[in-house]
C-alpha cells in the first residue's frame, strides 16, 4: 500500500471515529434535563441538528431525519415530492401549491360542481350556461379550496403528523411554518374576495355567509361524529349561491333541495373517503361518520344516495326541467347506489378511488343540465 492510500484509510478512520464522537456527545447534551445543563451553556448555543448533520452525514442519524450521503442536501422533513406540474415548480412554491391542493384537483371539482349545477338551472330554457359567471365560480373554488385546506392543515397539523396519509402535508412536515401559512391564506382569502366583489350585492352578502362553515369545519372531527355533513353543508354553498348570481335572489323551490341534495352527496363521498384513515382515527380520537354509522355503514350510504337522487328530483321538478336532466340524475343515482354495494370499505385504495370518480359524477349532472336547457 503506497504512503497516499495508507494516508487516505488513516484519514478514513479519523474521520470515522470524530463522527462517532459526535453522535455520543449530541445524545448526552439532549438527554441531559434542562436544570443539569450549565448556565453558561444555553441549550439555544449547543450545537445544531443541521450542523451535526454536515458535520457527520454518514454516521449520525438524527430520528426522522430523512439522512442523505454526503455533500446531499438536506430533505424537509417527512415532506412528500410533488407529482406533475406542481413537482416542476421552483422548490419555494412547491409546498404552498400541495398547501392548497394543487396537486389533487379532485376537491375543487367536488367544491365546483354543486354552483354550476345551480348556474345550469339559472340559465334561460334554450340557453348554455354564461361562461363569464362559470369561469368566476371555477376560480373561486380553487382558490377557497385552497384556503379551506390552508386553514384545516393550520388547526390539524399535530393531528396530520400521526395519520399515514397526511404526515407528508406541507405544515406537518415542516416544510411551511404556520406563520407563512396564515400568510398565504390572507393572500388566499384576498384574491378569493376579488372573485366573489364581481358578483352582485345579494350574492356578495351571501358569499360572505358561508365563511363561518369553512372555518369552523376543521373543527368539527373534534366535537361531532357529524363532521361530513358540516363539510357538505360548507362545500356545497354554491349550489345557492350560483343561483344568486346570476338572478340576484333565491329561488328556494329549486336551489334548497339542489343544496341539501348535494350535502347527501357529499354525505356518501366523504365517509367513504374517511373509511382510509379509520384505523388512524381510532387511535388519535378523531371522530367521522365512517366510524359513527360502524356495521350500518352500507344502509345508511345508500339512504343517503337516495335522498340524493330524489333532492335533484325535487329541484328539478321546481326548475321545469325535462327528460335529459331526469336520465342523467338517475343514471347518477344508480351508480352512486351500485357503487356503495359494491365497495370493499377496508381497502384504503378502493375508496380513494371512488372518492375520486366522483368529479366525474358532478360532470355527468352538469351535462344532463346543460342538454336539457338547450333542448
Amino acid at each position: 500500500m503506497g504512503w497516499a492510500s495508507r494516508l487516505g484509510s488513516q484519514l478514513e478512520t479519523g474521520a470515522d471515529q470524530a463522527d462517532d464522537a459526535l453522535a455520543f456527545q449530541w445524545d448526552q447534551w439532549t438527554s441531559t434535563p434542562a436544570q443539569a445543563v450549565d448556565p453558561f451553556q444555553p441549550r439555544a448555543l449547543l450545537p445544531s441538528r443541521s450542523l451535526l448533520r454536515t458535520v457527520s452525514a454518514r454516521h449520525v442519524h438524527l430520528p426522522g431525519g430523512n439522512d442523505g450521503g454526503v455533500g446531499d442536501e438536506p430533505k424537509p422533513k417527512g415532506g412528500a415530492a410533488a407529482t406533475g406540474w406542481v413537482g416542476r415548480l421552483p422548490p419555494s412554491l412547491s409546498p404552498y401549491a400541495r398547501l392548497m391542493r394543487l396537486d389533487k384537483p379532485i376537491g375543487s371539482w367536488l367544491l365546483a360542481w354543486p354552483s354550476f349545477w345551480s348556474i345550469g338551472l339559472a340559465a334561460a330554457q334554450g340557453a348554455p350556461p354564461d361562461p363569464w359567471t362559470l369561469a368566476l365560480f371555477g376560480s373561486g373554488a380553487v382558490l377557497l379550496r385552497g384556503a379551506g385546506c390552508t386553514i384545516n392543515d393550520l388547526w390539524d397539523r399535530d393531528l396530520d403528523s400521526k395519520v399515514e396519509r397526511t404526515r407528508s402535508r406541507p405544515l406537518a412536515a415542516g416544510e411551511v411554518t404556520p406563520a407563512s401559512a396564515v400568510a398565504f391564506l390572507g393572500a388566499q382569502l384576498s384574491l378569493g374576495l376579488g372573485i366573489l366583489l364581481q358578483l352582485n350585492t345579494f350574492s356578495q352578502a351571501l358569499g360572505a355567509a358561508s365563511l363561518p362553515l369553512v372555518v369552523a369545519y376543521p373543527l368539527m372531527k373534534r366535537v361531532t361524529n357529524w363532521p361530513q355533513a358540516v363539510l357538505g353543508l360548507t362545500i356545497n354553498w354554491g349550489a345557492l349561491l350560483g343561483w344568486a348570481a346570476v338572478h340576484g335572489s333565491l329561488d328556494l323551490g329549486v336551489t334548497l333541495p339542489l343544496y341539501l341534495s348535494g350535502v347527501a352527496w357529499t354525505l356518501v363521498y366523504d365517509t367513504i373517503y374517511a373509511h382510509q384513515d379509520k384505523a388512524d382515527d381510532v387511535k388519535i380520537g378523531v371522530k367521522s361518520t365512517a366510524l359513527h354509522f360502524g356495521s350500518r355503514n352500507m344502509e345508511v350510504l345508500t339512504a343517503f344516495a337516495l335522498a340524493h337522487g330524489a333532492g335533484l328530483v325535487l329541484s328539478g321538478l321546481a326548475g321545469g326541467c325535462g327528460g335529459a336532466y331526469y336520465a342523467a340524475s338517475a343514471l347518477g343515482t344508480s351508480w352512486l347506489a351500485k357503487s356503495i354495494r359494491d365497495i370493499n370499505l377496508d381497502d384504503p385504495k378502493e375508496c380513494g378511488d371512488f372518492f375520486v370518480r366522483n368529479q366525474w359524477y358532478g360532470a355527468l349532472i352538469f351535462s344532463g343540465i346543460v342538454l336539457d336547457r338547450l333542448m
